[in-house]
């Protein structure tokens, strides 16, 4: 299911400068996609940690360790137990995103979610959990229910625009998602209660049609009948 309501994307992409989107969607096409038929071939030990430095370092602008002043990590390891997630967003010295993935021959992405939602839980503080198989990517905000997926092998100009949106290290540390994935839910509750609104007027006036047509018939059988 959808995360975010295509009105909300909408009016938050026409308020932002698209400079460094387009600037970034450069480096992705002239350092990511070049090496596609390798990350095809590569196990996940092989490519995890030229993953985060091709995308997430290159292209959204984070950190990896042992860089001084990292945002980003590899292996991170979980609080209760020996289990490690792939990679990590830190801010504060606080996990606020984890990232589980794997090579490209896991064809399914929701064979991902549960081992990425259990590095989640270990982590009190982590919004965001990232999955991908170094072709497709998800990401989620908070629940399991609802993600955003991207095709990283041919984003579009548009489309990355969105993926760069949600996932660059200033949108990440700001929240971005998680304020947009708010909007949405207000818009849809918004949307449904002005659809009860009409169905409750429709049907007060087909009652009200019903009685004229049928005034000797009580109206409590008409109410009923409705």
């Amino acid at each position: 299911m959808s995360l975010f309501q295509n009105s909300v994307l909408r009016n938050h992409l026409q308020n932002i400068d698209t400079k460094m989107s387009l600037k970034a969607y450069e480096v992705y096409k002239s350092d990511f996609l070049p090496k596609i038929a390798n990350i095809k071939t590569s196990r996940e030990e092989q490519y995890q940690y030229g993953f985060l430095d091709d995308l997430f370092v290159k292209v959204l602008g984070y950190t990896l360790h042992p860089t001084p002043e990292y945002n980003l990590i590899a292996e991170q390891k979980n609080l209760s137990d020996s289990k490690k997630a792939d990679g990590a967003v830190l801010k504060d010295d606080k996990v606020i995103a984890v990232i589980e993935l794997k090579s490209t021959k896991t064809k399914s992405m929701d064979k991902i979610v549960n081992q990425a939602f259990n590095y989640k839980n270990n982590h009190p503080t982590c919004k965001y959990i990232i999955t991908s198989n170094f072709e497709k990517l998800r990401l989620y905000v908070e629940h399991s229910d609802k993600y955003e997926e991207f095709n990283l092998f041919e984003l579009d100009e548009e489309r990355f625009t969105l993926f760069y949106t949600l996932l660059n290290k200033e949108s990440i540390f700001a929240d971005v998602p998680l304020t947009l994935k708010s909007q949405s839910k207000l818009q849809e509750e918004n949307i449904s209660n002005e659809l009860y609104k009409k169905y409750a007027t429709l049907r007060t006036n087909l009652f009200e049609n019903i009685i004229q047509n049928n005034s000797d018939i009580d109206k409590h059988v008409l109410l009923e009948k409705t």
